[in-house]
């Protein structure tokens, strides 16, 4: 895989943790949202004039136009494993921005989910 590849699935990556930290952010002050249908409906219609809200559907849109760049450059099977480093990335931002836990459980398997990162991304991604 090359630099400029790996970068484009790096950013893609960043991208989708952010827009999710940023619609969790967003969705924070409104509370929980009900699950009756009009609940969802006016939960989600607050939630949409939310700034964060819409800055995080904004990343949602370039993470998608980066990855379709990179998928024309890698193996999907290479490159959607690397989607797992949104969850490492979620879990200690959510931990540093949101006070969320992140238990020796969690640890664990971040770095089990490095470990796995970096065997697939060193098998050999040949561009197709």
């Amino acid at each position: 895989m090359t630099p400029a590849t790996f970068g484009l699935l790096g950013c893609g990556v960043l991208l989708n943790a952010a827009a999710q930290l940023l619609l969790k952010a967003g969705v924070r002050p409104l509370g929980g949202i009900g699950l009756q249908a009009s609940s969802v409906a006016s939960g989600v219609a607050q939630a949409l004039v939310q700034p964060a809200v819409a800055a995080g559907l904004a990343c949602y849109v370039v993470s998608v136009v980066l990855w379709i760049v990179a998928l024309s450059r890698v193996e999907v099977s290479v490159a959607y494993p690397m989607l797992s480093l949104g969850y490492v990335v979620n879990a200690l931002a959510a931990w540093w921005l949101f006070g969320e836990s992140l238990d020796a459980q969690k640890v664990v398997g971040i770095g089990l989910i490095l470990v796995g990162v970096a065997l697939v991304a060193r098998s050999g991604a040949a561009p197709t």
